[in-house]
């Protein structure tokens, strides 16, 4: 929306900055960050009020986290606001990458919110039934990719791209469709798991966010995607100012989520913000990237494919208790020390991931 003061350029020079990204970037990260800030504490108090005992503990779980009973949920809420306030006045309304990402991420966050809803209500750990909870994650998945694959040229907008290899596309005709939508719905429901514990998930969503916004703002650059060999996307710089709301409304949640944790992410955030995150891997041909930068959700996923596959086989347990987090809480890390040595994983392969950027 602040994109029109451009219009105004000849009359206010000033106003020639609204055209940069980097700078409409930084705009929106901190707008998003004092949008949580200044409504955060009134979200928690009245989320509190509604929810009266709050997120239900798992019986099964460490117990060390019954202490934690009481604290509500759907802190997503906090930072959906903070998102799509911040995008809606720093990003380019124009760009159809930018409402298909929005729109992404409400749609996600709609399903999160309504199974936090059920889970809250009924004081159960069931709440949306699952098939249909992916049945409906599909058919907004499957649209998004239905959407980007037309906003490209063909037949690089139907293409798959690899990481440290520079001319090599995988043309999957019609089937980029499905499998863009398994990327976010897999992203989405990655990040899902991985919110177990206080400030978990958020840190390495935000590291995310930020790798993500580099490789949008330089895969949507022309110059700069030559000088790297990278594959030039039009229109997904603009992704860039998303991203940095994204890392706004995490510094800002994480301010009321650091343990003691005062409100929990719930399914509201993490299925968002993953399927956010996928979007924009989808809509930059990173996909493949997004297993690397991505790869703290990738485990966690997998930690528990292979729990509940492994227990239906043979009736036992590869882990101590999954998503993995938990495994290690039963070794006798302390929360923290999972929380910190999990973040410090998701900064290295975000880093890693970027490195495919240059070595090619």
């Amino acid at each position: 929306m602040l994109l029109l003061l451009v219009a105004l350029a000849d009359q206010v020079s000033a106003f020639n900055v609204f055209r940069y990204i980097t700078f409409r970037t930084g705009g929106a990260l901190i707008t998003s960050a004092l949008i949580v800030f200044i409504f955060g504490p009134m979200i928690i108090d009245s989320l509190r009020i509604r929810q009266g005992r709050g997120q239900p503990i798992r019986a099964d779980g460490p117990q060390t986290h019954f202490k934690k009973a009481g604290t509500p949920t759907m802190g997503g809420l906090m930072m959906l606001t903070g998102i799509i306030g911040a995008s809606l006045l720093w990003a380019n309304l124009t760009s159809i990458y930018v409402w298909t990402v929005l729109l992404v991420t409400l749609g996600f966050g709609a399903i999160g919110f309504y199974d936090d809803y059920l889970k809250v209500t009924k004081q159960s750990h069931m709440g949306f039934s699952g098939k249909a909870r992916l049945a409906v994650e599909f058919l907004i998945a499957g649209t998004a990719a239905f959407v980007i694959m037309n906003a490209g040229e063909a037949p690089f907008s139907s293409s798959l791209t690899f990481p440290f290899v520079k001319d090599f596309l995988l043309n999957l005709g019609w089937f980029f469709v499905p499998f863009a939508a398994f990327v976010i719905v897999g992203a989405g429901n990655a990040v899902n798991l991985t919110d177990g514990l206080d400030g978990l998930a958020i840190v390495p969503v935000m590291v995310a966010a930020g790798a993500f916004g580099v490789i949008a703002y330089l895969s949507g650059n022309a110059v700069f995607a030559e000088y790297l060999q990278i594959h030039f996307v039009v229109g997904t710089g603009e992704l860039a100012v998303i991203l940095g709301a994204v890392i706004g409304a995490g510094l800002g949640f994480l301010w009321f989520n650091a343990p003691p944790a005062a409100i929990f992410m719930g399914d509201t955030g993490s299925l968002a913000l993953g399927g956010l995150i996928g979007t924009v891997a989808v809509a930059t041909k990173h996909e493949i990237v997004l297993a690397i930068i991505g790869g703290l959700f990738v485990m966690e996923a997998l930690s528990v494919i292979i729990q509940v596959g492994w227990f239906k086989m043979t009736g036992k347990r590869v882990f101590l208790m999954a998503p993995i987090h938990h495994h290690f809480e039963k070794l006798g890390w302390t929360e923290s020390q999972v929380v910190i040595r999990f973040w410090i994983i998701a900064v290295i392969l975000a880093l890693v991931g970027l490195s495919s950027l240059k070595l090619r």
